[in-house]
C-alpha cells in the first residue's frame, strides 16, 4: 500500500534512490490526434520506495527543489533517457524524440546545459532525439537567465519546449519575448468546460503561436471530446490518458513498436521575399493589405494529402456566400467540399505550383454547406501559389473567386450553341459575327467546315469576295452594307446567290451597339432558300 513519505525520511532515502534507479522516468507518448500517430513522448521523473511504495511528484518534487537536490534527480532522468534511447537505436528500433523537465533550479544552476551536453555525447545520441522542457514559471525572476540558457540550448540543437503554458502567468509576455520551439497548452485552462471563454482564449493562443511558426501540444487531454475541441481550433498534438497513461520503460518500448510515427511539424520557412515577423504579425502593413485590400484569400499547409487552413479574410468568407464564419472555415477539412475529380485536380495544381513555384490557375466545384444556407454548390477558381516550406510540409497563399455565375453562363451559352448548331445542320444556316472597328470577321463552325474559312478573316469582307463566296456582281452591294452597318444601320437583309454555284441564301445583318450608342458588332446569317 502506498504511502505518503515525511520529506525527512525522503532527504534520509534520496542517495540510495538514486544509485539503486528508484528514481527513474516513464514516458508518456505525445500523439497527432489527426493520424493517430506518435510524434514523440515526454519523460516523467517517478520514485518508487521500497517501504513506502510509489511516491506522488507533487510530493517528493518540492521536497528536492527546496533542498538543492532537484539538479541531481533531473540529471539521473535525462542519463536514464540516454540509455533508453541508445538501446531504441542500437536495436534498430525506431527512436522518437523524448522531452525531458529542467526545473528552474536547474535553470540558475551554474553549467548545468554543459552537464546535460556532456550526457548527450557519451551516449552519442543525435540532439534531433533529445527536447528540453522548461516551465512557463521559470521566466518569472529570471528571464534574463533563461533567456541565456535557451540560447545555449539552441547553440548545441535542443529544441525547448514551454511547459504548462498558461497556467496563470504573464504568457502573452512569455510567448512574445522566448524563443521557444514548441507550446504544451495546460488543458487544465479549460477547468474541465469545452468552448466558452477558456476555450475562445486558448483558440486565439493555438492561432498565435501558428502564426510564429511554433507547433502546440495540448497537454492533460483525458477525453475523445477535448481532443476532438482542440483538433477544430488547429491543435493536433496531445498528450495525457486519453492515449497512453505515463508507462515504464519496458511498456514504452513495446508501444514504440506498436504505433507509427511522424515527425513533427517544424516552423516553416518562407519565401525570401516575405519577412515571418510581419507576414504572421495582426498588426503588421502585410496582415492589413491581407485583410483589407486585396480579394479573398487564404493561407493554408499541405502535407501528406491533408489540407488545413491557417488564415482567411474577410473577402474570402465573402466569396463562399454561405455566411460561413471565419471559424468554421478554418475548423473544418477543407477536402469535405471536394469531389473525387475536383480533389483531384487542385491537388494537381498543389502539386505544379510547388514544382514551378509560380502562381498556378485552377478551377474547381465545391459544395459548401452552412448552418445558416444549407448546401450550395460553387465553381472557384484559385489562383496559388507557394510561399513556404519545410521538408515535409508546405505553405500557400491563394486567392479566390466566385464564379458560378459565370459558368452558368456559358454553360447556358454553350447548351444554345449546342443547340444551335443542330438546328442549322438541319436548316441549312450559316451564321458569323463582324467586329465593325477591326473589320475582323469570326464564322461559325459551318462556315469553316463546308466553306474552308479560317477562324478569323482580316479586313473583311474581301476576303470572302475573293473566294467567291459573294459573287463579282454582288461584291459593290455587300461592301456597301458594311459602309452602312459603319453608320449605325440596325438591319440588312437580302437574298444574295453565293459561291460558284450561286445558290440562293437570304442573307441578314443585326447590328449591336457599345454602351455609348456606337456601332459595336454585327451579327449575320446566311439560310439556304428552299422553294415551297
Amino acid at each position: 500500500m502506498e504511502q505518503r513519505m515525511q520529506e525527512q525520511q525522503m532527504l534520509t532515502a534520496f542517495e540510495d534512490a538514486l544509485k539503486s534507479e528508484r528514481i527513474y522516468p516513464v514516458y508518456q507518448a505525445k500523439i497527432n490526434h489527426g493520424t493517430g500517430r506518435m510524434i514523440g513522448a515526454e519523460a516523467l521523473m517517478r520514485w518508487e520506495d521500497p517501504v513506502f511504495g510509489t511516491q506522488y511528484p507533487s510530493d517528493f518534487i518540492p521536497v528536492l527543489e527546496r533542498n538543492d537536490l532537484i539538479y541531481r534527480a533531473d540529471l539521473r532522468i535525462f542519463e536514464s533517457v540516454c540509455r533508453f534511447l541508445r538501446k531504441c537505436l542500437d536495436d534498430g528500433a525506431f527512436a522518437v524524440p523524448i522531452s525531458v523537465n529542467m526545473s528552474k533550479y536547474d535553470i540558475y544552476r551554474k553549467n548545468y546545459v554543459e552537464e546535460i551536453e556532456r550526457i548527450r555525447k557519451r551516449y552519442e545520441i543525435p540532439v534531433k532525439y533529445l527536447h528540453i522542457e522548461v516551465t512557463e514559471s521559470s521566466a518569472v525572476g529570471g528571464m534574463e537567465l533563461l533567456l541565456q540558457v535557451l540560447d545555449q540550448l539552441h547553440g548545441y540543437g535542443y529544441l525547448v519546449e514551454m511547459d504548462d503554458f498558461g497556467s496563470g502567468y504573464s504568457s502573452l509576455n512569455v510567448l512574445k519575448d522566448l524563443a521557444v520551439d514548441v507550446i504544451k497548452l495546460d488543458m487544465r485552462f479549460l477547468s474541465g468546460n469545452i468552448g466558452g471563454r477558456g476555450g475562445t482564449i486558448i483558440s486565439s493562443v493555438v492561432h498565435m503561436a501558428k502564426w510564429l511558426g511554433t507547433p502546440v501540444i495540448a497537454e492533460g487531454v483525458e477525453t475523445m471530446e477535448q481532443a476532438d475541441y482542440m483538433k477544430s481550433i488547429g491543435c493536433r498534438y496531445v498528450q495525457g490518458y486519453l492515449y497512453s497513461r505515463p508507462l515504464k520503460e519496458e511498456a514504452f518500448y513495446e508501444k514504440l513498436g506498436l504505433l507509427e510515427h511522424e515527425p513533427m511539424r517544424g516552423p516553416i520557412d518562407l519565401i525570401s521575399t516575405l519577412n515571418a515577423g510581419k507576414f504572421w504579425d495582426p498588426s503588421s502593413m502585410e496582415t492589413l493589405i491581407f485583410n483589407n485590400f486585396v480579394g479573398g484569400a487564404a493561407i493554408f499547409t499541405y502535407q501528406d494529402g491533408r489540407l488545413e487552413v491557417l488564415k482567411v479574410n474577410k473577402k474570402y468568407v465573402g466569396e463562399l456566400g454561405s455566411n460561413m464564419t471565419e471559424q468554421e472555415i478554418i475548423s473544418s477539412d477543407p477536402w469535405d467540399c471536394f469531389d473525387e475529380e475536383n480533389r483531384r485536380k487542385y491537388e494537381e495544381t498543389l502539386k505544379r505550383a510547388i514544382e514551378t513555384e509560380e502562381e498556378e490557375v485552377c478551377e474547381t466545384w465545391r459544395t459548401v454547406c452552412s448552418k445558416t444556407c444549407g448546401e450550395d454548390r460553387l465553381c472557384i477558381r484559385s489562383h496559388i501559389r507557394m510561399i513556404g516550406k519545410t521538408e515535409i510540409q508546405h505553405l500557400f497563399y491563394a486567392m479566390i473567386q466566385n464564379i458560378t455565375a459565370e459558368k452558368q453562363r456559358y454553360d447556358s451559352l454553350y447548351d444554345s450553341e449546342r443547340r444551335f448548331r443542330f438546328a442549322s445542320e438541319q436548316i441549312n444556316v450559316y451564321a458569323w459575327e463582324y467586329d465593325i472597328s477591326s473589320r475582323q470577321m469570326r464564322p461559325c463552325f459551318r462556315c469553316m467546315r463546308d466553306l474552308h474559312l479560317p477562324p478569323l478573316l482580316e479586313n473583311y469582307p474581301e476576303p470572302a469576295i475573293e473566294m467567291g463566296i459573294f459573287p463579282p456582281d454582288y461584291a459593290d452591294m455587300y461592301r456597301d452594307w458594311h459602309r452602312q452597318l459603319e453608320q449605325g444601320v440596325e438591319h440588312l437583309e437580302a437574298i444574295i446567290p453565293l459561291t460558284p454555284d450561286r445558290v440562293p441564301f437570304h442573307v441578314r445583318y443585326t447590328l449591336e451597339r457599345d454602351e455609348a450608342g456606337r456601332p459595336l458588332k454585327a451579327y449575320g446569317s446566311a439560310a439556304l432558300v428552299v422553294d415551297n
